[in-house]
């Protein structure tokens, strides 16, 4: 688990490769990746349990990441929550990006299935081979793409391979799906930038989330004017605190570990992988998330794997594998941040 101060690492491990940023960035990315997995659990419990609307669901995931961290920071770091006005600006549009993401996944689910949606945003991978090529110069060989072409190919095998096997919202859920990819793909792209901009990554994450409740506490208000998107997308901000019932205690509960554990660390982990990791390589290994979900759902809910989904699954974590075995550790050079603002804290592409 990572803290907000890291620690020292001895010479000796770094010059033997023990720790090089490449398996380190691995390990990020894969701890990162695990602890999402249980975002899935938690926000199915609350929609079919609680009923609490989506939108209203993501405001507050959003909110209380900011709150949970906020207090952290002051207490450990507080020059991390006074950036300049160059950074604000850059933090407000970071968080947009997650904003529109998170309201996007949550069309798509609605409009395409769990298991269409999740393929779909996952097919990210292939949008961020090029906006890493494009932006930052990664390069993959021949035989990394076709690593990942076979892990997307298992991706789609535990995706598709249940009960849940057609899209409902023909060419528009479609669509709407795709742009779920590619919202992933900008907030990979806005972690590296402000990776390469300096920024520390834990004040990034409470400036970026504070941000995001922002917009979607206007999505919600936007929602709220059409009655055919009330309900299950949007409604009361305060809605676990007016049921029939009472205040549901279980819901803001589950809510805020939603927002501590897998949203905080899990988004968190997974910035800090995008210090040593390309961005095709990084999403590559957060598409394990598929496979911990499915196991993690297995274990608490009772949900099987068929044939397919199991054999996706292998083929996923062989691929990640595959990928950690033909990375080679990266060469030194001169740090490609040193001209951006606040330089001295980014890492140069691994690639």
């Amino acid at each position: 688990m990572s803290t907000l101060a890291e620690p020292a690492v001895p010479a000796a491990a770094t010059q033997s490769g023990l720790l090089s940023p490449a398996r380190h960035g691995f390990s990020l990315a894969a701890l990162s990746a695990f602890l999402l997995a249980f975002t899935a659990i938690i926000i199915r419990i609350l929609t079919e349990r609680y009923h609490l609307p989506a939108l209203v669901l993501a405001f507050w995931r959003a909110a209380l990441v900011a709150l949970v961290l906020c207090p952290v920071l002051l207490w450990r770091r507080p020059a991390w929550l006074r950036p300049g006005w160059r950074e604000l600006r850059f933090y407000a549009l970071f968080g947009l990006v997650l904003a529109l993401f998170n309201a996007l996944w949550t069309c798509s689910i609605m409009l395409n299935g769990a298991s269409v949606a999740t393929i779909l945003s996952y097919f990210s991978v292939g949008f961020t081979v090029f906006l890493g090529w494009a932006c930052f110069g990664e390069r993959l060989s021949g035989r990394q793409l076709l690593i990942i072409a076979v892990s997307l190919l298992g991706c789609a095998l535990v995706s598709l391979g249940g009960t849940e096997s057609a899209a409902m919202g023909g060419l528009f859920g479609l669509a709407i799906g795709i742009l779920t990819g590619v919202g992933s793909t900008l907030y990979a792209l806005c972690g590296r930038l402000a990776s390469q901009r300096g920024c520390p990554e834990w004040g990034t994450l409470c400036y970026v989330f504070a941000f995001a409740a922002l917009y979607q506490l206007l999505f919600n208000g936007l929602a709220g004017q059409f009655p055919a998107l009330a309900g299950p997308l949007s409604g009361d901000i305060l809605f676990l605190s007016r049921g029939e019932g009472g205040v549901a205690w279980g819901g803001w509960g589950l809510l805020l570990l939603l927002a501590a554990g897998p949203t905080l660390l899990g988004f968190g982990l997974y910035n800090l992988s995008l210090k040593h990791l390309p961005l095709a390589v990084a999403n590559l290994i957060l598409s394990l998330e598929l496979v911990f979900t499915a196991i993690i759902a297995w274990l608490l809910l009772g949900e099987t794997l068929t044939a397919w989904q199991t054999l996706g699954s292998g083929m996923m974590l062989a691929g990640v594998g595959l990928m950690r075995r033909s990375r080679r550790p990266p060469v030194s050079a001169p740090d490609a941040t040193a001209a951006c603002a606040g330089a001295g804290r980014g890492t140069p592409p691994a690639a």
